[in-house]
């Protein structure tokens, strides 16, 4: 069920599907919610699922101002207290768990458990960032934007510019940073991905309650390339317990 809903101004686009604990899932960049069409929609099997667009995405206007983590990440949480009525597990691919992980930092009492997938927590740990400018978005980007978006495909460029400004301007989270993330984490990578994997294991690392997953033979778009091995991850963390270790040694409490 697809619908509206005001955010501090910002005529926010929603789906909503599925019964059981309130699970939100953030897309990426210039993407939108059909970014998680035929891989974790499945989760709504299990979960009350909410697919919220962004502003400057999807079917959500760009209103006045700039697109920065910061904004998109206080967005959320009016989401989160507004429509989902309180703390929810949260899902962020790309950009989405770079607000997914503010979110967290922000406000851990909204954020059960957290998964961050091809996300960075600083953009120096991109192979390519926003922060040399956005560049020419691929065709299929540009279609779906056009598809939806309320501003018209001719508005396009003046997302990108806000994007790039805000990459370049608003610093990144540092690794001491990552120590403030308390809940049960999932960091989720391909093996090729955009986001380096040395940047990824510092995530990782960082945050001291997380688990680690690779995706063998994948990319930034690993959703995609390999949608049901992500959905079944992703799905087995948000379900299911810990299970203690035979040979803990990050997680033994005693490693150097």
């Amino acid at each position: 069920m697809a619908e509206y809903t005001d955010l501090d101004g910002v005529r926010t686009w929603y789906d909503e599907r599925g019964d059981g604990e309130p699970l939100v899932l953030l897309h990426g960049g210039f993407g939108d919610a059909r970014t998680f069409c035929d891989n974790l929609d499945a989760l709504a099997e299990n979960f009350h699922l909410y697919l919220p667009e962004r502003r400057g995405h999807g079917h959500t206007p760009d209103v006045e101002g700039p697109l920065t983590v910061s904004v998109m990440a206080r967005d959320t949480v009016a989401f989160l207290e507004k429509v989902v009525g309180g703390s929810a597990r949260l899902v962020g691919y790309s950009a989405g768990a770079t607000v997914a992980l503010a979110v967290a930092l922000e406000r851990p009492d909204l954020v059960e458990r957290l998964v961050l997938i091809s996300g960075a927590f600083d953009l120096d740990g991109m192979i390519v960032s926003p922060r040399d400018g956005v560049g020419e978005l691929p065709d299929e980007l540009v279609r779906m934007y056009a598809e939806v978006s309320p501003d018209g495909v001719e508005h396009l460029p003046v997302v990108m510019a806000k994007i790039a400004e805000a990459a370049r301007e608003e610093p990144g989270f540092t690794e001491a940073d990552l120590a403030g993330i308390t809940c049960r984490t999932l960091v989720l990578s391909g093996d090729d991905d955009l986001v380096t994997l040395e940047h990824t294991l510092a995530l990782y690392r960082g945050i001291a309650n997380s688990e680690l997953a690779v995706v063998p033979g994948a990319s930034h778009v690993l959703l995609l390339e390999k949608p049901a091995q992500c959905t079944a991850i992703v799905a087995d963390f948000l379900t299911g317990e810990p299970v203690p270790t035979i040979m803990p040694f990050r997680r033994s409490g005693s490693a150097a």
